[in-house]
């Protein structure tokens, strides 16, 4: 879906293509015919965009067959798709029945990120629709926090400026500028935006900014302000931004709120967990220090691991138009406030926006889509949810 900015800027919105992991190239054409044309049609769109995720083996493949890849190309045309950003975080494996901390791997100190990461660009490159020349791409921030030594940030480092070496090449033999986001996540190396600033500034290019992801800034309890303002003030940049909401619990330490939140731990995804002291949050200096968390929700709800005298936010992805019931809600208010200074200002911080709600089927049973209609329903009530709120910051729906 794309859409007007008041200062004539084409800002896109798409939702992300990792809610139907497909690990090979028939797999991303089945879900293409699956699950994103049924969405398109119901939001009554001659065109939507998609966040297309990429696994190894199915980039492997569109890489090294110049004929598959048109192939792909010529199916999203015909179904009414298109692509300009791609998540390039998850490297292989994210529809496992465990997928945790295998996410992380590989990180930016193994040459295969290089590598793959190149790929997705170039795949991008050739992907982007005619009158597009601006792709973006998200992937992980640097790695998960342990172990990483200073021997690890310098590979990274070089790794990252390796890449934007190559985008910069790209671009001279294709015409398409190709930008990558690290998107902050709790647990990692770059866990907050301010973690970015160091690296990326030590990087310098304007191929490599930050991926805003608004559950994750939600649930650092990061303010939407003074974050996006502090990467401005540090000349960083934002490629891209992805729409989500997560999961917000005011007063763990009643026992009805414990319950409620057990229903949200599951197997397959990490989740992990955070609190802000209260004396934190009002500007005070705490004896205790600042956020405190744990890896995970079922971790968070064993006895005394994490604090429950303040609220207890937790990186599940729930449904945009959908908040859990009473004990829960969801942290959309914070999508709504970032995407207020993203895109409601004289000039937009980022043209590219994706809804990325993954965790569909890893909600509690009675929450998840019991098939393929009503998750195809679940994601085109959220597009419409993002669409409003853009049509009401002053955003023009295009045809």
């Amino acid at each position: 879906m794309r859409f007007r900015h008041p200062d004539g800027a084409t800002v896109h919105l798409s939702y992300c293509t990792n809610v139907h992991p497909a690990e090979t190239l028939d797999g991303v054409l089945a879900q293409l015919r699956d699950h994103c044309e049924p969405v398109r049609k119901r939001l009554g769109r001659d065109r939507l965009g998609i966040g297309l995720w990429l696994a190894r083996d199915a980039a492997h493949a569109l890489i090294t067959d110049p004929a598959a890849l048109r192939g792909l190309r010529a199916e999203l045309d015909r179904r009414g798709l298109e692509v300009v950003t791609l998540n390039g975080f998850p490297y292989e494996g994210f529809g496992a029945e465990e997928v945790k901390y295998r996410v992380y791997k590989p990180d930016w100190t193994d040459p295969e990120r290089l590598a793959h990461t190149t790929d997705l660009a170039r795949l991008l490159a050739a992907l982007l629709p005619d009158d597009i020349t601006d792709g973006t791409i998200s992937t992980l921030p640097l790695a998960w926090r342990a172990p990483f030594d200073d021997t690890a940030a310098g590979a990274a480092h070089t790794a990252l400026t390796t890449l934007a070496e190559r985008l910069d090449a790209l671009e001279e033999l294709t015409g398409k500028s190709i930008r990558i986001g690290l998107e902050p996540e709790p647990g990692c190396i770059v866990e907050t935006t301010a973690d970015a600033i160091p690296p990326l500034s030590a990087i310098a290019s304007h191929r490599i900014g930050i991926c805003i992801d608004t559950c994750h800034l939600a649930t650092s309890f990061e303010d939407p302000q003074a974050a996006l303002a502090a990467l401005t003030a540090a000349g960083i940049t934002i490629p891209k931004a992805q729409l989500s909401a997560a999961l917000h619990a005011e007063e763990p330490h009643l026992p009805e709120v414990r319950a409620a939140l057990a229903a949200f731990a599951e197997p397959r995804f990490l989740h992990q967990t955070r609190t802000l002291p209260r004396a934190v949050r009002a500007g005070e200096t705490p004896s205790a220090g600042g956020l405190r968390g744990t890896d995970d929700l079922d971790e968070a709800l064993a006895g005394t691991a994490l604090p429950d005298d303040a609220p207890w936010r937790a990186h599940f992805h729930v449904p945009l138009h959908a908040p859990p019931a009473p004990p829960l809600t969801s942290t959309l208010s914070v999508l709504q406030d970032t995407l207020n200074r993203l895109v409601g200002g004289p000039d937009p911080l980022t043209r590219h926006l994706e809804v990325e709600t993954y965790t569909w089927q890893a909600l509690p049973p009675e929450l998840r889509p019991r098939n393929r209609t009503q998750l195809a329903d679940g994601i085109a009530a959220e597009l419409t949810l993002a669409r409003d709120l853009l049509v009401d910051l002053g955003l023009k729906e295009l045809p």
